[in-house]
């Protein structure tokens, strides 16, 4: 039985009927959504095999003219990465992937890591950080901060200035991204030059206007989040590093890119952290993008698909040449 659906700015918050129209949605997006599998974070084993068969799916990106390396980085424990090295980089970044910090690894974000490291012109350091709920807070945090220090320490072996190392991510990766340089400047650990959040997970308490009102938007709704942030925390409070919206000090960070999906529930956690993070002097641009959905990239044939992954990497390359 379909619940009534209610309405805002055109959105029908509580529809369950994935068949309705979505208004405002951009139309070659939609027409993709009943082909999204629901991984709906209930059985994460589950849902890992649902994604990495989501990722198969991607056309791959174009690695040809660029060295591409699974090393270990030394740890405790030690933590996997996959190194995309294309010619004359000029700079790096510890890119960190999606998946509600339940889902992914190096082999699911390979479309989007190695576009990024071919577009951007610049070394991207994959990382496969451990993933909850077998492994809970800080354990992906750790090992994303054991990358970051490894990239300092051997920048002259990946061919780049130290200074000029970027951390960045998409949803539960962009959120570990923010912990990251949080983590960095409050520990004086390796400089961070610039932070590339897409589509971040920054607050678990979920109590803005998106996190109350979309709870059947395609791939990520409210529950799901809450399941994801369940799963990652487990009983522990959440401290700023784990949630970076809890931050009451944004000051001193570096200058990010942020971008948001229109009908996605972290969307205005996303913008409110920007807005923040500008009014204590941090250099931020911001990019609400109309009509998509959180995860809506992986549609590589939708124009809009084309121009976000575009200006991600355009993006990138201008931090890094700055």
């Amino acid at each position: 039985m379909r619940e009534k659906a209610g309405t805002r700015d055109g959105w029908r918050v509580n529809s369950r009927d994935p068949t309705d129209t979505m208004v405002g949605m951009d139309p070659e997006l939609e027409a993709f959504i009943p082909l999204f599998p629901p991984a709906d974070l209930i059985d994460p084993v589950n849902d890992r095999k649902l994604l990495a068969e989501l990722a198969a799916g991607v056309p791959p990106p174009d690695i040809a003219d660029m060295a591409v390396e699974d090393r270990v980085v030394p740890g405790a424990p030690d933590v996997p990465v996959r190194i995309y090295l294309p010619r004359q980089a000029s700079g790096a970044i510890v890119w960190l992937h999606g998946g509600g910090y339940v889902m992914g690894d190096v082999d699911s974000e390979h479309p989007w890591a190695g576009r990024l490291a071919d577009r951007a012109g610049a070394v991207v350091l994959s990382v496969n950080f451990r993933l909850a709920p077998e492994h809970r807070f800080p354990a992906a945090l750790d090992d994303a901060y054991a990358v970051l220090a490894w990239a300092a320490e051997h920048a002259a072996e990946l061919g780049v200035d130290p200074g000029r190392i970027a951390v960045g991510g998409h949803s539960a990766g962009g959120g570990l991204a923010a912990a990251l340089a949080l983590r960095a400047r409050d520990q004086q650990g390796p400089p961070i030059c610039f932070q590339l959040l897409n589509q971040p997970s920054l607050d678990d308490r979920m109590d803005t206007w998106s996190a109350r009102n979309f709870t059947d938007t395609p791939w990520s709704y409210r529950d799901k989040v809450a399941r994801s942030w369940r799963h990652y925390l487990g009983d522990a409070e959440a401290t700023p590093y784990a949630a970076p919206a809890r931050a009451t000090d944004l000051s001193g960070l570096p200058p990010a890119y942020m971008a948001t999906a229109e009908f996605d529930p972290i969307r205005d956690e996303a913008i409110t952290y920007a807005l923040r993070l500008l009014r204590v002097g941090v250099s931020v641009e911001l990019h609400q993008w109309p009509g998509t959905f959180h995860g809506s990239q992986a549609i590589l044939s939708a124009e809009v698909s084309q121009r976000q992954i575009a200006e991600l990497s355009a993006v990138l390359r201008r931090a890094l040449a700055e």
